[in-house]
């Protein structure tokens, strides 16, 4: 894994002067993740419509340096799959020289990775094709107005889950992805943050290196949406692990590996929760139950994800 110093040296890929929100978690996804491919590779890269997209291809402007496609909100995986697929046929064909080398990589917000894009990405998985997945996940349709998808956290604040009598915010718990595409059986699935640079560009890193398919889920705040101050976006990430609520870890060939808290960094949940205006509802005395309610809820999942991690080690991996 490259250390800070060598990462900082490479080519910048996604070019300064965008559209994107000043604390946007999207940019610092796709430079962090980009930096993971190898050096004697060309990335190509496809892109979902979102906040991403139409921040950073306004006509006539491009703040892409790597062969870009724009693909419809649902299609980013089928559109990169085509591509891969395309130019391992033009290699057999000799249209293409066989030393040349290419990573095939789509990114999606939440929106359309987790909803809308689903089935498309689903299918890719199950092809093998050999590309990454990344889903730069911010919590809602947040290009579109801040409305809520299946990775809106429960008891967050969105456009279409609002916060009054009716109820206080999302009721339903988020989506799974990781483990919904870890049921896939493809070489690597990660979850990190755009706060943890060295875990995310050490994934990255394994993900490009794979033969097949790969996916990343990785949490990139929205201040516009998450309604905090823009100079937090790292802090929330970290605060985010910290407290448990977003678990870092990784499958490789079907074993879990969790990477754990280290106790002296271990914060409580409200740290991550208090800063966010989305949450602000959960502090009040009248919602004391939803809150606990959110808390057993993350106990929960990494009991869970510590019971993968024990299941998929040998034996003797416990003694």
């Amino acid at each position: 894994m490259a250390n800070l110093k060598q990462l900082s040296q490479l080519p910048e890929r996604l070019a300064p002067g965008h559209r994107l929100c000043a604390g946007c978690g999207a940019s610092m996804c796709v430079r962090q993740v980009l930096m993971g491919v190898p050096e004697d590779c060309q990335p190509v890269v496809g892109c979902a419509t979102g906040c991403l997209e139409v921040s950073t291809t306004i006509y006539p402007y491009n703040a892409w340096n790597v062969p870009f496609i724009h693909n419809a909100f649902e299609n980013s995986a089928a559109t990169v799959s085509g591509v891969e697929a395309a130019f391992k046929a033009m290699q057999r064909a000799g249209k293409i020289p066989e030393n040349k080398k290419c990573k095939f990589v789509a990114f999606g917000g939440d929106g359309g990775t987790y909803d809308i894009g689903l089935q498309s990405l689903s299918g890719a998985m199950e092809r093998g094709h050999d590309m990454v997945y990344v889903c730069y996940d911010n919590n809602a349709y947040m290009n579109t107005g801040i409305q809520r998808s299946s990775a809106t956290p429960k008891g967050a604040w969105a456009t279409t889950s609002e916060v009054g009598k009716a109820q206080q915010g999302k009721p339903q718990i988020r989506k799974d992805l990781a483990s919904v595409i870890a049921a896939h059986h493809i070489p690597y699935v990660a979850q990190s943050t755009v706060g943890h640079w060295k875990d995310l560009t050490a994934k990255a890193e394994k993900a490009f290196a794979c033969e097949g398919s790969a996916f990343l889920v990785v949490l990139a705040p929205c201040p516009r949406g998450w309604r905090y101050s823009e100079d937090l976006t790292a802090e929330i990430c970290r605060a985010a692990v910290n407290s448990k609520y977003w678990p870092l870890f990784e499958v490789e060939n079907g074993v879990w590996n969790l990477t754990p808290v280290k106790e002296k960094k271990q914060v409580p949940l409200e740290d991550f929760l208090k800063p966010q205006g989305r949450f602000k509802h959960l502090f009040k005395p009248e919602n004391a139950d939803l809150l606990e309610e959110i808390r057993a809820d993350v106990d929960s999942y990494w009991k869970y994800l510590e019971g993968m991690q024990a299941a998929t080690h040998p034996a003797e991996d416990a003694e």
